[in-house]
């Protein structure tokens, strides 16, 4: 394929004309070819039945607005490279992305998909974010998931990467009304389930293998889940309730929503067993002392708020 080198990646990155993007169609790592807008198509290896993008059926989402509403001029054509950096972000932005993700990895159909849903959350920041215990603005949050999710380097947040990305996120919550914050309840059903490994590990061999390869490692049309290439373990989706929520509502690809709860969360906590990079700074998570039970990591806070516990000595 033209553009692309040896070992899977690709020399070109994402660049805009007069004539702003075309957002390509599902894929895994799709190229973006230098000086042009044209994001040539990427050639599905047949890696067994249900791994086709074009198989899986339509999922309920959070449209937003119609394309036919991205002005014409400046605007316009940042909206349309922002998203293009969505859908192709590592060989894009290969300085700031370090594995084999990119953020369609996680935010589906574009950012519309329910679970993972971009639609609204720009109308959202700035915002209180309990992990790392300051109100955050929107490139914040951004660059924490290049850092975690990417397992990469923080953007610049003047830089006109950044502000092409929050042009989408902009144009992604025209119609949508702020609104105030609220508290996020919508991981406390997993604490009703007791994840099994072994099961989880037989479950994803027969079922998740054949796209995500039977070692974790990613095909061309799916992306890793651990090892190297993979977000690391600073990122939302190695929590374990975390990844049963998307997989729940996402997986199989060919067949979202056919998993049970249980089977769900027996995977997700397979797979987040697995090994991972690591993330520098992750025992700063939480500086409340407040974190989640399923975070796979301790933190500071919450060891100094155990050892001070009434009844604890020093």
């Amino acid at each position: 394929m033209r553009g692309r080198a040896r070992g899977g990646r690709y020399r070109e990155g994402c660049r805009l004309n007069g004539k702003g993007c075309r957002t390509p169609s599902p894929g895994y790592n799709l190229p973006v070819k230098r000086g042009t807008l044209f994001f040539s198509l990427l050639i599905l290896s047949a890696v067994g039945a249900g791994c086709r993008r074009g198989a899986a059926p339509p999922q309920a989402g959070i449209p937003g607005p119609p394309d036919s509403l991205i002005p014409s001029g400046p605007l316009g054509a940042a909206i349309q490279r922002g998203r293009a950096l969505l859908m192709a972000t590592r060989d894009s932005l290969p300085r700031h992305v370090g594995n084999a993700l990119r953020c369609a990895s996680c935010h589906l159909d574009e950012g519309r998909r329910a679970t993972g849903s971009l639609v609204g959350v720009y109308g959202r920041y700035p915002s209180y974010r309990p992990r790392s215990g300051l109100v955050e603005t929107i490139e914040y949050r951004v660059n924490d998931c290049f850092k975690r999710s990417m397992n990469g380097a923080a953007l610049d947040p003047a830089g006109d990467d950044m502000r092409d990305i929050v042009a989408y996120l902009a144009f992604l919550s025209w119609g949508s009304a702020p609104a105030p914050p609220q508290a996020n309840t919508r991981l406390q059903k997993w604490a009703a389930f007791a994840p099994d490994t072994v099961a989880g590990a037989a479950l994803y061999g027969a079922t998740c293998a054949k796209c995500h390869g039977p070692a974790g490692q990613g095909t061309t049309v799916a992306p890793p889940l651990w090892g190297s290439k993979s977000y690391n373990v600073g990122a939302g989706m190695a929590r374990v309730r975390t990844a049963a929520e998307f997989i729940r509502n996402n997986m199989p690809f060919d067949q979202p929503g056919t998993l049970t709860n249980q089977q769900a969360i027996d995977v997700a906590a397979f797979v987040s067993a697995r090994p991972r990079p690591d993330y520098r700074g992750k025992e700063l998570d939480w500086p409340n002392g407040d974190p989640p039970p399923d975070v796979a990591y301790p933190t500071a806070a919450a060891q100094r708020k155990a050892h001070s516990a009434p009844g604890r000595s020093p």
